[in-house]
């Protein structure tokens, strides 16, 4: 099994990301002070990241997008493909992350983890996104959380979409709502792609969804 790994900013990148406006645009001296600020906080936690796995005897490599990744609109349009490529064909886990992107159109933005995987998708044969986090899945009465949606296909979303929130923290790329929209806009585009969304702090669940199992909320076709 081949596995690029991608993670967010939590509480590191969002709160100064919102503080700034950065992921709108960025043009003024200031904004761009803020744009570098964006930068440091979300390194620091990547830190926190690729040492954890270190210590787990994982081979992670980072892969930040501000360092290799150009976008227009939000959408990567360049990037040096072969890195992670000669990293996959090495054993090493790939690491991606939210970041800040330089961007042909807004100066500067920021690319949340789904929008560096919506680029991926197209370079590698994918075949299923694992979305894991502190939720069980996608709840139909959020924040109730009383009703777990088990499956979400593309052409029943628009019934579900109006209990579907963005986010209980601070989130500027949208939460779980946006989640939702990227992966069904992704898996339309994929023949054969699914994802799925669960929450890994439940010991196992990690496990059962790298081996396949149903767990969370699936989104197919």
């Amino acid at each position: 099994m081949s596995l690029i790994l991608g993670h967010g900013s939590g509480s590191f990148g969002h709160v100064a990301a919102k503080k700034h406006g950065t992921r709108n645009g960025v043009q003024t001296k200031e904004q761009w002070l803020g744009f570098a600020e964006v930068r440091f906080q979300a390194a620091e936690l990547n830190r926190y990241v690729l040492q954890s796995l270190l210590e787990a005897g994982i081979p992670a490599l980072p892969f930040p997008p501000s360092a290799s990744m150009i976008s227009k609109d939000r959408k990567v349009v360049h990037h040096n493909i072969e890195t992670i490529r000669r990293a996959l064909s090495a054993g090493l886990l790939p690491v991606v992350q939210g970041d800040v992107a330089f961007d042909e159109s807004l100066g500067g933005t920021i690319l949340s983890t789904e929008d560096v995987f919506t680029f991926l998708v197209e370079q590698f044969p994918v075949s299923r996104i694992l979305l894991a986090g502190i939720e069980a899945g996608v709840w139909e009465d959020f924040p109730a959380r009383t009703r777990l949606v088990k499956q979400i296909q593309a052409a029943d979303y628009e019934a579900k979409r109006s209990g579907i929130q963005g986010s209980a923290s601070t989130d500027v790329t949208g939460g779980m709502k946006a989640k939702v929209e990227e992966m069904l806009s992704l898996i339309q585009k994929n023949k054969g792609l699914t994802a799925q969304i669960f929450a890994a702090e439940e010991h196992g669940l990690l496990t059962r969804a790298l081996q396949g199992g149903n767990v969370g909320t699936l989104l197919t076709a």
